[in-house]
């Protein structure tokens, strides 16, 4: 099993439909679609453009690249 270190930097991407497409504030929570988690943002923002580019036509679908090592070691 490979050892997580503090530099480990991980990347969520996921989408959904919006309220707002200004906005972050989804219609329904638990439908969201996880593409998956990545070691590197490059790699999530390849797949974050894939689903963006296949859902360009609906203004309420949405998807975003979460820094999830942000959230595990945030900033005092």
């Amino acid at each position: 099993m490979e050892e997580t270190t503090s530099s480990q930097r991980l990347h969520l991407v996921m989408g959904g439909r919006v309220k707002d497409p200004r906005g972050h504030e989804w219609q329904d929570p638990e439908s969201l679609h996880v593409v998956g988690v990545f070691s590197s943002y490059e790699t999530a923002v390849d797949a974050w453009r894939t689903q963006a580019q296949r859902t360009v036509d609906d203004a309420e679908m949405k998807y975003v690249v979460v820094h999830i090592h942000k959230l595990l070691t945030p900033d005092p």
